[in-house]
């Protein structure tokens, strides 16, 4: 993949800041635990790691959303027209827990544009810098990357199926498991419940599973197996993506002392891949 001059001039939107407050009230926190099949932590207990991305979600209109469900291009995030989005990977630094049942703060910003051409056509690279404060302390700092690709056909297929780990859980995927994914992180992208519109306008063969719910689901296997550990770093990369109704597997090893290779997939190939670090 080689970089190519853009024809539109993204300057304007570098830099660019936006401050959003939200607390991690109880009612949210039961749905959430729901979806996930778990119990719900106290006030004042922490916050299980990633689920901070069901908070700070733009309550858009309907009206104010495209074709696809995302919020139309512009604003924060500079415009893309025809082209689809998706979240494409990211890192974080857990500093300090964040607590059920307190008021937060993030601030986000836009680090870099980068658009580049690849066999797939033309894509544009977003990162954006989520700093995460609760009590007047960063407890999470995170780089978010998001691609804008033409519309093309997804790639479905990405070599041998991983391997077993350390440790491994098997994720069947489900209809209601989506929705209620998309529904407490506000995720109005058609790909996820709208199978019409993922299978004809898309191009994919089933329902697709976000990209944060495989690496939540990846992070929380991670955890299960090493309750003692505490993650400091995450970060991951979307390979392709899973569809509905095929099950998945999440697992991995541990690597150097204080680092562990995570991944997702099934017999089509790794779908995500992640590291961390603990103490």
């Amino acid at each position: 993949m080689t970089a190519a001059a853009s024809p539109t001039d993204y300057s304007a939107w570098l830099n660019r800041t936006v401050e959003s407050h939200d607390h991690f009230s109880q009612g949210m926190i039961q749905r959430i635990a729901a979806t996930f099949g778990e119990a719900a932590p106290a006030d004042g207990e922490a916050l299980p790691l990633l689920w901070h991305w069901c908070f700070f979600q733009d309550a858009h209109p309907e009206a104010a959303l495209g074709s696809d469900g995302h919020p139309a291009r512009g604003g924060f995030l500079p415009p893309a027209a025809n082209r689809n989005r998706m979240w494409a990977g990211g890192r974080l630094s857990f500093i300090a827990p964040l607590a059920v049942g307190a008021a937060a703060q993030r601030r986000s910003s836009v680090l870099r544009i980068e658009e580049k051409h690849g066999r797939s056509g033309a894509l544009l690279f977003v990162t954006v810098l989520h700093e995460y404060h609760q009590h007047g302390q960063l407890c999470v700092r995170e780089e978010q990357d998001i691609v804008y690709r033409e519309p093309t056909p997804p790639k479905l297929d990405s070599g041998a199926a991983p391997g077993a780990g350390h440790w491994q859980e098997t994720i069947e995927p489900s209809p209601t498991l989506l929705f209620r994914y998309s529904a407490v992180t506000f995720n109005g992208h058609r790909i996820h419940y709208d199978y019409p519109y993922t299978t004809a306008t898309e191009g994919y063969p089933g329902l697709v599973v976000h990209g944060p719910l495989i690496a939540t689901l990846n992070l929380r296997a991670f955890c299960r197996a090493h309750p003692s550990k505490t993650v400091r770093q995450f970060a991951f990369r979307g390979v392709r993506p899973l569809t509905l109704p095929t099950p998945f597997q999440v697992g991995g090893e541990l690597g150097a002392p204080g680092s562990a290779q995570l991944w997702a997939g099934n017999a089509q190939g790794v779908a995500q891949s992640a590291e961390l670090t603990y103490a």
